[in-house]
């Protein structure tokens, strides 16, 4: 019997760590690249708001859009938002990546700099 209680304390923890390490797992955004991404967040409307009872998704645009989800979906939400706003605001010309307002008028350029941010832009957001 002692035995097993030893074996049981053992096997508890690992379960414990594998969940926690898969929760982990899923939890984590797509990996980006921080020249470009940094570049588009400046222009694109939602950002999170940090507060005491969590995190919440706001737009610059629209007062009244919140989003609340739970702490293992906030970045995926966030990233699924950006990548919309994206197809519809970000068009590429050549090696330069154009970033249009809602009425579809340029609002800035960037010059892509190498093969690993145009496949970000094309994997990210899709164009």
């Amino acid at each position: 019997m002692r035995n097993i209680s030893k074996f049981l304390i053992w096997g508890l923890a690992i379960g414990f760590l594998l969940l926690g390490t898969n929760a982990y797992l899923n939890s984590k955004p797509e990996a980006k690249n921080q020249r470009i991404y940094q570049e588009i967040k400046k222009y694109s409307p939602y950002y999170l708001d940090k507060r005491v009872t969590g995190l919440d998704i706001k737009s610059k645009e629209d007062q009244d859009f919140k989003e609340s989800p739970d702490s293992m979906q906030i970045f995926h939400q966030l990233d699924k938002l950006e990548k919309k706003w994206g197809e519809k605001h970000l068009k590429l010309d050549g090696d330069t990546l154009v970033i249009l307002d809602n009425n579809g008028s340029k609002r800035a350029t960037i010059k892509v700099q190498n093969r690993d941010e145009m496949d970000f832009i094309h994997h990210f957001y899709g164009i």
